[in-house]
């Protein structure tokens, strides 16, 4: 839908609003079905610019997101992939804690994540708990945890997949069915 049909769909009925003896006057029911429709463009652009105020719903001002918290834009990305990146920045904000780590993987996988430290090593584990697999947007998590965690440690993903004895209980013919990526993250 363009936005003239937009606007006429939002279009206000504004000949309500005047005295009954401009019912039937051609000039003015025409002059106000145009200016209802522009109303509706209007009530249409200020609930869009509304939506750029929040990530979750922003479209056009993910540029100027990225801009405001030093991220690379890049528009070939998908709207998805980079509100993702953003939300995980905005977690990410402050003194670096396992929490705010958790908070900011959790974001990228969709699931619940755990972070374990190993301090003896200088390093920490972010273990994918809550889904199955490598989450998607690995890259994006990667550079947003580069950003956040301190110099001096390192870190690693855990992931978790398919225990055999889940397995068990499928038929043959069914597991036939599946690639072993799908067997891998079959819940």
């Amino acid at each position: 839908m363009d936005n003239a049909d937009q606007n006429a769909a939002e279009a206000q009925d504004l000949m309500q609003y005047l005295p009954d003896y401009y019912q039937g006057v051609q000039e003015m029911e025409e002059l106000q079905a145009i200016l209802g429709i522009e109303i509706g463009g209007l009530k249409i652009g200020s609930i869009d610019v509304l939506n750029q105020a929040f990530v979750e719903t922003a479209t056009w001002s993910l540029g100027r997101w990225e801009l405001e918290l030093g991220l690379t834009s890049d528009p070939s990305k998908s709207q998805t992939s980079r509100q993702e990146m953003i939300k995980a920045k905005l977690r990410g904000s402050g003194t670096t804690t396992p929490e705010m780590i958790r908070r900011t993987a959790s974001a990228f996988s969709g699931g619940d994540v755990e972070v374990v430290e190993v301090p003896a090593e200088y390093r920490f584990e972010i273990r994918f708990v809550g889904t199955l697999g490598i989450p998607l947007n690995m890259a994006g998590l990667i550079q947003i945890i580069e950003e956040i965690k301190p110099a001096h440690l390192a870190y690693e993903f855990v992931y978790s997949y398919t225990w055999w004895a889940t397995l068990r209980s499928m038929n043959w013919n069914v597991a036939r069915a599946k690639t072993w990526n799908e067997l891998r993250t079959y819940s």
